[in-house]
């Protein structure tokens, strides 16, 4: 599959960041966490009570969405219509759901579109 233009990108990338950021605000209401989720363009941060952080963002040049958590640094790229690491081959919402419930100790379970 070729590679998509940058702003065919960027607009699937914004698509799935804003997908994030409704999901994360959705499952901290129903789990009664406090995660405070603010977005800035292309970079969404989740902040935890503890004061941790899980940063999201796209990497246009790479056509990735990069994760930054405390498990480490993840690179998910777009692949037969899912996100997945590009070392592990994991589904991006199954590790957003671990990353998430890890730093806010409460189970979280995110859906992809």
């Amino acid at each position: 599959m070729p590679p998509l233009s940058e702003s065919e990108f960027l607009a699937l990338a914004k698509a799935e960041l804003d997908h994030i950021e409704s999901l994360v605000e959705s499952a901290a209401d129903e789990a009664d966490a406090d995660i405070d989720v603010t977005r800035e363009g292309n970079v969404l941060t989740l902040e935890f009570d503890d004061g941790s952080k899980i940063i999201i963002n796209s990497q246009a040049p790479m056509q990735e969405l990069w994760v930054a958590a405390r498990a480490g640094g993840f690179h998910f790229r777009r692949n037969d219509g899912r996100w997945v690491d590009t070392r592990s081959g994991e589904d991006l919402y199954v590790a957003l759901s671990r990353y998430v419930s890890q730093q806010c100790e409460v189970d979280v379970t995110l859906v992809a579109r």
